[in-house]
């Protein structure tokens, strides 16, 4: 499992800040998260004020 910004970013930049593992990156208008660094630890789900963060398989 893991994880993904959807079209629901507001691009507020709180994911980025609680990402421990840094696997979130700043593509201008969107956020991604890199599969490869992401620990999925849940911690940028918890703090997205627009939902924008959710689980894929």
């Amino acid at each position: 499992m893991g994880y993904a910004i959807t079209d629901e970013c507001i691009v507020c930049g709180i994911c980025i800040e609680e990402c421990p593992a840094g696997a979130i990156e700043d593509r201008g208008e969107k956020y991604y998260i890199d599969p490869d660094k992401c620990t999925e630890c849940g911690s940028c789900i918890e703090v997205c004020p627009s939902n924008a963060i959710v689980e894929i398989e």
